[in-house]
């Protein structure tokens, strides 16, 4: 098994604890509401909301997946770091055994947020995995972190 390592960064105009509670701490209440067209909900499986937990997110009709489930590995809130791995799903394939991901949000100079996102895929023992699959992966997580981004600048005294 190999693993692939990708760190990018994000800057928002929004402050970083209000990216945090909305896209990290309510995303199974936002996001679903959002984003409809793709995500049809995302519900605790097994667990309390910290480190341990189990969500499964299930895809709208017509998308390109079912489902997908991850386990929270950290959750700081003082700290705004989350960090989670996608243990399940069709969105792995025959490819990955699994995804981790590490997310860091920190107050920009500016007053917004710098996030920090390093995903790490852990590529089953014989597959190969291209960096044009990695950036379709890359694109839709943007998508949901511009989705609430544009929410949090038009409703100002959300998640304040």
């Amino acid at each position: 098994m190999g693993i692939i390592t990708v760190t990018d960064e994000y800057t928002s105009p929004i402050p970083h604890t209000r990216i945090f509670k909305s896209l990290i701490l309510d995303a199974d209440n936002l996001i679903p509401k959002l984003l409809p067209q793709i995500i049809k909900g995302i519900e605790i499986v097994e667990g309390d909301g910290g480190a341990g937990t189990i969500k499964q997110m299930n895809f709208a009709e017509g998308t390109q997946f079912k489902s997908i489930k991850h386990r929270i590995d950290e959750i700081d809130v003082a700290k705004c770091i989350y960090n989670y791995t996608l243990i399940e799903g069709d969105a792995l394939g025959d490819k990955l055994e699994k995804i981790s991901y590490e997310a860091k949000f920190e107050a920009s100079p500016e007053g917004g947020t710098i996030s920090t996102m390093t995903s790490k895929y852990y590529v089953l023992d014989d597959a190969a995995i291209s960096e044009e699959e990695i950036k379709a992966g890359k694109e839709k997580a943007i998508g949901i972190y511009k989705a609430v981004e544009a929410y949090l600048l038009q409703n100002p005294h959300a998640y304040v």
